[in-house]
């Protein structure tokens, strides 16, 4: 459950923006528009210390954006700056990324800032009472909590916005490399019409560029988990340097249904280093 409402969510993100900022008033434009951070709220941890989870707003209906990390594209203190991403794709994306912030962090806050054609935006995200999210107790009513992930059968399990860490990587440009995932379910979420999930299906795979300098191609981009919950797909990248590759895993109630209260899917990042 979130204790906040959507008013609310659209007048935090607004640091630079006025209201109407926020949602499209017109048919949706294929490109040209520009990109929103957007704070989803925050969630305690098993050791005390508490995830600030993060999502995006890119308002084009079929462009993919990229912004690098840097000037363009910070997070304030510098401390906790890195794992936001530098890849957008089209529409609205929650739970992208969270940062992890001390147990004493207090009323202090952090800001992620986006600067993209002429547009500046700054989200703030705090620990405001309002804003805590079910990401990994459970959603309030059905007891649901996201899909589970590893890259590794002897791999601890993660869960959430920040999800799970494989081992590092190395790849070389052009050639496809075999990336596996396991994933695992509560099998407490119904499936609802429209939604990636449906019945017999407990997860729903999807890769994602995180961060890096060239093009990634994923074969599939959804792979479908075996029966021991295991999902192979090949990469392949088009350029050398560091990649951070993303797999959400979304539960059978779908991609429409999860939204705002992040009770409802996991993501998975692997850092491949590229020669």
């Amino acid at each position: 459950m979130v204790r906040h409402s959507a008013a609310a969510l659209l007048l935090l993100g607004l640091a630079s923006h006025d209201a109407l900022g926020q949602q499209p008033l017109a048919p949706w434009r294929e490109r040209g528009q520009t990109i929103t951070p957007v704070y989803e709220g925050w969630y305690r941890n098993p050791d005390g210390t508490y995830s600030l989870s993060f999502g995006y707003f890119n308002r084009n209906g079929a462009e993919d954006v990229e912004v690098a990390l840097g000037a363009a594209n910070f997070i304030r203190p510098a401390a906790f700056d890195g794992a936001q991403p530098t890849m957008f794709k089209p529409r609205r994306h929650w739970g992208v990324f969270a940062v992890k912030v001390p147990a004493d962090f207090g009323t202090k806050r952090i800001t992620w800032t986006l600067v993209f054609r002429g547009d500046s935006v700054t989200i703030p995200a705090s620990l405001a009472q309002n804003w805590e999210i079910d990401a990994l107790q459970g959603e309030a009513g059905s007891g649901n909590t996201p899909p589970r992930l590893r890259f590794a059968p002897g791999d601890p399990e993660g869960a959430g916005p920040a999800g799970a860490m494989g081992a590092p990587r190395t790849a070389t440009v052009g050639a496809p490399m075999a990336l596996d995932v396991w994933a695992a379910d509560d099998g407490a979420a119904r499936p609802t019409a429209g939604g990636a999930g449906r019945a017999g299906v407990p997860v729903t795979l999807t890769w994602f560029k995180h961060q890096g300098p060239g093009k990634v191609t994923f074969a599939p981009e959804s792979p479908k988990p075996a029966a021991d919950g295991k999902a192979t797909t090949s990469v392949t990248f088009s350029a050398p340097g560091t990649y951070l590759l993303r797999v959400r895993a979304n539960d059978a109630s779908g991609v429409a249904s999860a939204g705002h209260a992040q009770c409802c899917w996991s993501n998975g990042f692997v850092k491949v280093v590229v020669k």
